[in-house]
């Protein structure tokens, strides 16, 4: 699989969404700063995902009694967006910017990083809470979650949701930075989900920590 050429991986390419992620990565950007980026960030991804949203032909009539021929998308009251406690917060804010109809389902999902990452770079995920809206067969489900890195997590967030009784129309994951290894796992797992993402990494540290990355995002967003 090409994750370049393959239609199921979506970048944002907008050159300041490129210059916010760079200034996520420098060691020096502060807490505040760090959180308002990824809010900044999410704006950008929803906004590529809304472009994929199918569009209807619809007429309006302005004040001065004339008729204007426009668009409406009808998805955009059928999003479900469930945010991985805690580092996708600041994301999921800016992604409600753009899709404020969209009902909100949260996961606390953490890695067993006491366990460490095995040879084969998967790491155990402990989920604690689980709390998502019905989601219906006519829903754009998306998974917001800053790093994509060895897919562990997503894949467990996603099984934890079909589990539970989630039949989404489309899977979407949000991510700010991730890795080749991260997005093959999903879509072998999840062929029919598609990936947005702003970058892609080239490797994972003996931690499993995407490298150059950006750090901790959830710990450099809430001052830890």
């Amino acid at each position: 699989m090409d994750i370049w050429s393959d239609k199921r991986v979506k970048f944002v390419t907008h050159p300041l969404a490129k210059a916010i992620l760079t200034n996520l990565r420098d060691r020096n950007t502060k807490q505040i700063e760090f959180r308002r980026g990824l809010v900044r960030l999410g704006i950008f991804l929803a906004y590529k995902i809304v472009e994929d949203f199918p569009v209807e032909t619809t007429s309006v009539e302005t004040p001065l009694g004339v008729k204007a021929i426009g668009v409406r998308i009808p998805d955009m009251d059928k999003v479900v967006i469930v945010q991985v406690l805690r580092a996708s917060m600041p994301l999921v804010e800016g992604m409600i910017k753009i899709i404020p109809g969209a009902r909100q389902g949260v996961v606390s999902a953490r890695r067993v990083e006491e366990l460490g990452m095995s040879t084969d770079k998967w790491f155990n995920i402990e989920i604690k809470y689980v709390k998502f809206p019905k989601i219906n067969s006519d829903d754009n489900l998306i998974i917001a979650d800053p790093m994509f890195a060895t897919g562990s997590t997503a894949i467990s967030v996603m099984s934890e949701l079909l589990k539970r009784g989630a039949k989404p129309k489309r899977v979407i994951l949000a991510n700010v930075i991730s890795t080749e290894l991260a997005i093959k796992r999903f879509l072998e797992a999840y062929p029919e989900a598609s990936v947005y993402t702003i970058d892609v990494d080239p490797e994972l540290n003996d931690r499993g920590y995407i490298v150059p990355g950006l750090g901790d995002a959830g710990d450099r967003a809430f001052g830890e």
